[in-house]
């Protein structure tokens, strides 16, 4: 059903091969944008140029790994809000990245940045969204030790995925149970959804491994190696290995049965397949994948998989009406924002419960080791929100 208010709302989803931008006007997308990242992470002001190009009611920020709903008006500091609390990162990080000519904090340089303009200039016409941990129909049980069950971009794909799935099967929300998979330029992800409700997830750096992120890494390897960088969590994916940045090359490899690039194809679509069925576990009704993201769009990934998930439907989740260029995520960065906001989203909004989204993303880390680091989070996320909103 929708909402009482007709809003004009933008979405930005940070990509890593490409930042997308969505208008959602009602249930449709009214304008999107595709810039490439690296023309950002280079010049910020591209893509500042691009959100205030469009005439909008709300901007819906990039926000990284998430906070509970945050209007710009509530951020005592923009910067460090953008560094610290949404990219859980350091300046430090940020600048021996930048100098270090890594593409990925590059990206996050240029995003904080971003994200700094928005809040200074537009206060409470900007927010900022959550990530699936932050959710409360997520188990408490199932977020022990994690940190990324989804960045916000997951939540906004699946949120996008929900939607049209119920539309096209004519289904309420507390009908749709189904795994929505997104296959990222960098990173996999796949999401569990039950009567319409995200019940757990398997975020991009504990998922299998991605095309540039080694996604979960046994801890035998993190044991050995005295020193990690922020960085680190861009690195150590197939196409690295491959030197091949290129999803088309290596699916050529496959058909040729050239090494190791046949391999390197197959690690990737095994281990989403294994995420899809570690996900199930979560949502036992569902019967169906909906794929979302860069690397669903290719026909021999779809039919792999197929062939691995026998027992399951796979198919991609439908997009907005009216969109054409943009992904899933900026759609649903706009959609999610649009609803919060009490427009014609707002009843999904509500089933989902995002907006009863709480705490930080590392309040359920019980690993000894790790308690410096939940502090830090939870004292930094205190220091630059006026109203935190923490679980009970």
């Amino acid at each position: 059903m929708p909402g009482q208010r007709n809003l004009r709302v933008l979405g930005v989803d940070p990509g890593t091969k490409t930042f997308d931008i969505a208008v959602v006007e009602g249930n449709e997308v009214r304008a999107e944008k595709s810039i490439p990242t690296e023309e950002i992470a280079k010049d910020p002001n591209v893509l500042i140029n691009a959100i205030e190009s469009f005439e909008v009611d709300y901007v819906v920020g990039p926000s990284g790994y998430g906070v509970p709903l945050t209007m710009g008006n509530e951020v005592i500091d923009p910067r460090r809000f953008a560094v610290e609390v949404l990219l859980l990162s350091t300046e430090e990080d940020i600048k021996r990245g930048v100098e270090a000519g890594e593409v990925g904090i590059w990206v996050y340089d240029a995003l904080a940045k971003t994200v700094e303009h928005l809040i200074r200039k537009l206060g409470n016409k900007t927010l900022f969204l959550p990530g699936i941990i932050h959710l409360p129909t997520v188990p408490w049980y199932r977020r022990i030790n994690k940190v990324d069950l989804g960045t916000v971009d997951k939540l906004a794909a699946s949120f996008v995925a929900i939607y049209t799935y119920s539309q096209k099967e004519g289904l309420s929300y507390d009908k749709v149970n189904a795994i929505v998979a997104e296959l990222g330029f960098g990173y996999n992800a796949a999401i569990a959804v039950n009567g319409g409700k995200i019940v757990d997830g398997i975020g991009g750096t504990v998922a299998s491994i991605g095309t540039l992120t080694a996604g979960a890494l046994d801890l035998e390897v993190v044991a050995h190696e005295n020193s990690w960088e922020r960085w680190d969590v861009f690195h150590g994916g197939i196409f690295y290995y491959a030197k091949v940045y290129d999803m088309q090359e290596l699916i050529n490899a496959y058909q040729k049965s050239e090494e190791p690039y046949a391999s390197l194809f197959l690690a990737f679509i095994e281990g989403v397949a294994k995420d899809v069925m570690r996900a199930r576990i979560s949502t036992p009704k569902a019967d169906i994948v909906l794929l979302t993201g860069r690397h669903s769009k290719y026909d021999l990934v779809v039919k792999l998989l197929k062939e691995y998930l026998k027992d399951l439907n796979i198919e991609p989740a439908g997009l907005l009406k009216g969109a054409v260029i943009s992904k899933e995520a900026s759609q649903g960065y706009a959609a999610i924002g649009e609803g919060l906001m009490g427009g014609f989203f707002n009843d999904l909004v509500k089933h989902m419960q995002i907006d009863k989204a709480c705490g930080t993303v590392t309040d359920y880390i019980i690993h000894e080791r790790a308690n410096k680091f939940k502090e830090r989070v939870l004292r930094l996320y205190l220091e630059t929100v006026k109203n935190p909103i923490l679980c009970r």
